[in-house]
């Protein structure tokens, strides 16, 4: 098993920069930008609404296209991050939080299913926007020198997919995670947060948090604020005008999961090596990989719980089932993420 370079080496990395435009950015920037544009079109022709197969596409592509996979990496990347070989000691190490913490959030979703569903959100709007953090740290956005900075980017990247497409679509967002509650017998409430006023004060709120942040970290110089502020831009855009379950399916997918698969190429120095010589499919290939053998064990896992439980095949049921799997799974990642993070010098606490 190869080891990694020493992660403070990988400050400023230009190969990780390489990685993360290839594998991270590229790809997401056109997608994102052509399904808003698609959206968009869609909305001015006034065609008639998706069928139910299509909203949920994006989201059922997940399970083996880079947004369930990217976390099943996790036995892995920790070790790798850390420069040392994967031995016995790690795996069991990431198994035991895996089974720690995502057992405890699995017993929460039973007995308090609306606190659970609160705890995704958030959990997911910190953790998306960590990974954003990371990825324009990786292409060298200089501008990210403060603590205050840092924590408004993440929180800004995070709400961009977790806040923006409540305020446009309500009533969408709404039974996206009433389904949820409802899968253990629970009621969602918390009817005024989705009144128009209710919906008016955070538009604003998020809106000058968005504009303070990029303000704060202003450089007139600086191609990584410019990145930054037109992927933030271009975010808005997308999730005001792309229906949720498409727009979070896709952006699950293409923008976060891809990041990430960027980081963990940027850890292994096999995928580093495949990509220098033979580019970004076989450094991919490398990656899927690792990835394979616990996805495998993940999608077994769902199809037994939902089998095990007897859930509708209704479409909403089982996007349900699924997004509350992804949230058991979740948790345990967030805490390997957070622990690299630390590890490699990134995240809120970075040293500049």
């Amino acid at each position: 098993m190869s080891r990694t370079r020493p992660a403070a080496r990988r400050t400023h990395d230009p190969e990780l920069a390489a990685l993360m435009r290839a594998v991270g950015c590229r790809p997401a920037w056109l997608t994102i930008g052509l399904v808003a544009l698609g959206s968009i079109a869609l909305t001015a022709l006034d065609p008639p609404a998706l069928p139910p197969w299509l909203r949920y596409l994006p989201l059922a592509a997940s399970l083996v296209l880079f947004g369930l996979p990217h976390g099943a990496v996790d036995h892995l990347a920790p070790a790798r991050a850390a420069g040392e070989a994967v031995t016995g000691r790690w795996l069991a190490a990431v198994g035991a939080v895996y089974l720690l913490l995502g057992g405890a959030y699995a017993v929460l979703w039973m007995v308090a299913p609306v606190a659970s569903a609160a705890l995704f959100v958030a959990l997911t709007w910190f953790h998306w926007g960590q990974g954003d953090l990371y990825a324009l740290d990786a292409l060298g956005s200089s501008h990210l020198d403060s603590a205050g900075v840092r924590a408004g980017t993440v929180l800004v990247r995070g709400g961009l997919p977790m806040l923006v497409p409540l305020l446009r679509y309500p009533e969408r967002y709404r039974a996206v995670v009433d389904a949820w509650v409802a899968l253990f017998g629970g009621d969602l409430g918390a009817a005024w947060l989705f009144t128009p006023d209710a919906r008016l004060a955070l538009g604003l709120g998020f809106a000058a948090l968005t504009v303070g942040t990029l303000a704060a970290g202003y450089r007139a110089d600086d191609r990584g604020w410019r990145r930054d502020a037109a992927e933030t831009g271009l975010l808005w855009v997308y999730f005001l005008v792309v229906p949720p379950l498409v727009a979070v399916g896709v952006y699950f997918c293409v923008w976060h999961s891809l990041r990430h698969v960027g980081r963990l190429m940027g850890v292994d120095d096999g995928a580093r090596e495949a990509f220098a010589r033979r580019g970004v499919f076989e450094a991919l290939r490398r990656t899927g990989r690792d990835a394979a053998p616990l996805t495998v064990v993940s999608v077994l896992l769902l199809v037994g719980v939902g089998v095990v439980a007897g859930v509708d095949t209704d479409p909403r049921v089982l996007a349900a089932l699924y997004l509350v799997f992804i949230a058991v799974l979740t948790l345990p990642h967030v805490a390997v993420v957070t622990w690299m993070d630390r590890v490699e010098g990134a995240g809120l606490g970075r040293k500049q």
